[in-house]
């Protein structure tokens, strides 16, 4: 039960990472992040209805979680801080409340499976039972993940990426466009929200209501372990998937979201800037 929820928690780290590339260029994050998630998910599922391959439909479902992440940052983030103001917040709500009323009407309200290539039958793995599936989940993760932090570190753009992300103004004048490297952000966020919905979908199902469970998982994640720290979130989401699936075995599914929520008021409450976050010097 551990190692299950461990690595179902590594989908929350995938989710949190989102948030993470949009906080680092502009300061503010996607509260419809879920949502994302959830019509990829339903948009992969579109495809291979359509008879597309499945090796296919990965890039399809990534490509179509680019384009909705550039949505979200040219209609409710690009006004809002060229205005330097905090509209994007409810302006993210407002899209993913749009997105969840767009799935309902388009797919339906009901749930439905995700099918898969891999096989179902449990793996003997030191001892431990694991699903093909849930070794996916965790090659997947990292395998963003790290191609991510590689593109960050090693190209010309991904130092654009660090250079905003260290100081925007400095940047700017340096000859690097700020507003570009908030629309990468965007559209890195909704990679990793897309390929979380493809990774989570053939173990749980598709459907509307994915989305609000997901978001609020990930974004305890995000605040226990800090908004600047790749390695916290992956830690952290490993940490709560696995108290999930204790809580749930001994105290009832009933208790379930209870980890993540006490997590979460424990890291506003003690360390707002989280776990392995670093505290902000402001000068006076």
């Amino acid at each position: 039960m551990v190692v299950s929820g461990a690595l179902m928690g590594l989908v929350y780290a995938l989710i949190a990472y989102g948030f993470q590339l949009t906080f680092a260029t502009s300061k503010s994050i996607n509260f419809g992040q879920g949502e994302l998630v959830m019509l990829s998910a339903f948009f992969s599922l579109s495809l291979l209805d359509w008879g597309m391959p499945y090796w296919l439909m990965i890039p399809g479902g990534l490509l179509f979680g680019v384009a909705l992440g550039l949505v979200v940052e040219r209609t409710c983030v690009r006004l809002a801080l060229e205005q330097k103001s905090e509209g994007w917040i409810l302006m993210t709500i407002i899209f993913g409340l749009l997105g969840f009323s767009s799935a309902e009407n388009i797919w339906g309200r009901d749930d439905r499976p995700f099918p898969t290539s891999l096989p179902t039958d449990a793996l003997q793995v030191f001892g431990v039972n694991i699903t093909p599936l849930e070794i996916s989940v965790a090659i997947g993760v990292f395998t963003v993940m790290g191609l991510i932090e590689l593109f960050k570190r090693k190209t010309l753009l991904g130092k654009a990426f660090e250079a905003v992300s260290a100081d925007r103004d400095a940047a700017e004048l340096m000859g690097v466009s700020a507003t570009r490297t908030i629309m990468l952000s965007y559209g890195l966020s909704g990679l990793v929200a897309a390929m979380a919905g493809i990774l989570i979908s053939p173990i749980t199902t598709v459907g509307p209501t994915m989305a609000s469970a997901l978001i609020l998982k990930a974004f305890s994640v995000a605040v226990v372990a800090g908004l600047d720290s790749g390695f916290g979130v992956v830690l952290v989401g490993i940490v709560l998937g696995a108290l999930e699936s204790l809580t749930s075995f001994y105290l009832g599914s009933g208790w379930r979201e209870a980890p993540g929520l006490v997590l979460l008021i424990l890291a506003l409450a003690i360390r707002p800037n989280g776990v392995f976050g670093k505290a902000t010097i402001r000068k006076v």
